[in-house]
């Protein structure tokens, strides 16, 4: 009976539990620090518009480009041409690190949501700005505690410690 009693505990404990997803590192050509998060995201830096074959064969249905057009080897319409050729959808949403804008992030939301877009692929240059935006995503969307999204957020690339307080704050304020 006290068996039965702590297994019924644990299971009921694990259950209620957010999983931490585990983000694989991957080399892929024409992509900077890629990671698999689960079968639906895949992140990275800089991408290359040579890598949105791969991305396909990959299993990606979408891409989200987070990188500012102005931003030195960002060439946004060549990515976007690469990646319709591909097959792939192809999504910009300039997110500026150094003055972050809280519709970019409800706009990352509202198009990581769309079932439509999924698998997806997001890239920015370092894949910082990536993790900042994923962080949210995990905290209020999956509901995952704040210190366990940043933790993934940091895997997947997150190093700007002014991004990760506007993400914090995003989190708090939205909750």
């Amino acid at each position: 009976m006290m068996i039965r009693t702590a297994l019924a505990v644990t299971l009921a404990t694990a259950l209620t539990m957010p999983v931490v997803a585990q983000v694989q590192k991957q080399d892929i050509a024409g992509i900077r620090n890629y990671s698999r998060v689960d079968a639906t995201v895949g992140c990275g830096g800089a991408t290359d518009p040579s890598a949105m074959a791969a991305l396909k064969k990959e299993g990606f249905a979408s891409v989200i480009n987070l990188r500012l057009p102005t931003e030195e080897g960002a060439n946004v319409e060549a990515g976007r041409a690469a990646a319709q050729a591909a097959g792939l959808k192809y999504i910009h949403l300039p997110f500026n690190a150094a003055a972050p804008d809280p519709k970019v992030v409800d706009s990352f939301l509202a198009a990581v949501a769309d079932r439509s877009n999924q698998p997806i692929y997001i890239h920015c240059g370092s894949a910082s700005r990536v993790g900042g935006v994923w962080m949210i995503k995990r905290a209020l969307r999956d509901n995952w505690p704040t210190d366990k999204a940043l933790a993934e957020a940091k895997l997947i690339g997150l190093n700007n410690p002014a991004l990760e307080a506007f993400a914090t704050n995003y989190i708090n304020t939205h909750r």
